[in-house]
């Protein structure tokens, strides 16, 4: 079953195209990290997701019915993070998760309670209080608390630091596992999606440029240094390459599929050594987006 469907979203401001054709499927069961630029439109298209904002043309649905018009019933089945939570400043943290529990039937009082203790947020401190990261968690809490069948994050873990980052994500890896829920993971910490993901997509240039397995991306995915007893000419190529750098006789090449047989065909034309190394998600998201990488 998709839980969401896009088929050419698109969505502007005024004369400016956020992202112009939007395609994506996520199945039940995913969790797919969501990567993209600053000002790529990662978390206007997640408003567009979850209908927050109407987009201009195209479609989305979530459990088939359309992102706009979601009824109270599809709505009970998110939990969703914003990137920046607002809360009444005068209400205390429990006030906060109780007072959002009595809208749910499926509110679970003894679980929420369970998170607030264990991502230690003080229980009788006024959310205006609160610092940032007790902030994050505590709308963690609100988005788990009816344990929802689809789960949203903006940039979730971002004020917190790598021990409440870590604690974080473990539980939304024992919330995921079960392969009953679905998470949409938007977030610039590339390691720790490294943690929980089992898709990546790749929002660039107003679209979904790549969207695969974590696995068989990172399989996929491969640089190769190439040293030559001559001095390569400008001319130089290696068919497939997503970016290219050569300097006297050295190359250094980041490719889609490697075979033997090209490696093969490589050495024996420019006689040469090559050696491959694996990259990981970090480095595949600048290949992929045009930034400059550490090679």
């Amino acid at each position: 079953m998709n839980v969401i469907e896009t088929s050419q979203l698109a969505k502007r401001f005024s004369f400016w195209d956020v992202f112009k054709s939007v395609d994506l499927t996520i199945e039940r069961g995913s969790v797919v990290g969501l990567l993209g630029t600053n000002g790529s439109g990662k978390s206007t298209l997640i408003k567009c997701l979850l209908g927050l904002l109407k987009a201009n043309s195209g479609k989305s649905k979530i459990f088939g019915e359309d992102s706009w018009d979601l009824s109270a019933q599809a709505k009970a089945r998110i939990g969703y993070v914003p990137q920046k939570p607002n809360f009444y400043p005068w209400m205390s943290a429990i006030d906060i998760v109780d007072y959002m529990g009595a809208f749910y039937d499926s509110w679970d009082f003894a679980w929420s309670r369970k998170l607030i203790k264990r991502w230690e947020i003080p229980t009788d401190t006024r959310a205006e209080i609160l610092s940032p990261g007790q902030k994050q968690r505590l709308a963690m809490v609100v988005a788990l608390g009816h344990r929802p069948e689809l789960i949203v994050l903006d940039e979730p873990v971002a004020s917190l630091d790598p021990i409440g980052r870590r604690e974080s994500l473990r539980q939304l890896i024992e919330v995921t596992q079960d392969g009953d829920h679905t998470m949409l993971y938007s977030t610039h910490i590339l390691s720790d999606l490294e943690r929980v993901a089992t898709h990546v997509a790749i929002l660039a240039d107003g679209k979904i440029s790549c969207y695969d397995e974590l696995d068989l991306l990172k399989e996929r995915f491969k640089r190769i240094r190439l040293s030559s007893m001559e001095i390569l000419p400008k001319t130089f190529s290696i068919s497939g390459s997503i970016n290219l750098t050569t300097s006297g006789k050295e190359a250094i090449a980041t490719l889609t599929n490697v075979s033997e047989d090209l490696i093969e065909q490589l050495k024996q034309k420019w006689d040469c050594e090559i050696s491959i190394e694996d990259l990981n998600l970090e480095e595949i998201f600048l290949e992929l987006s045009g930034r400059e990488a550490m090679v």
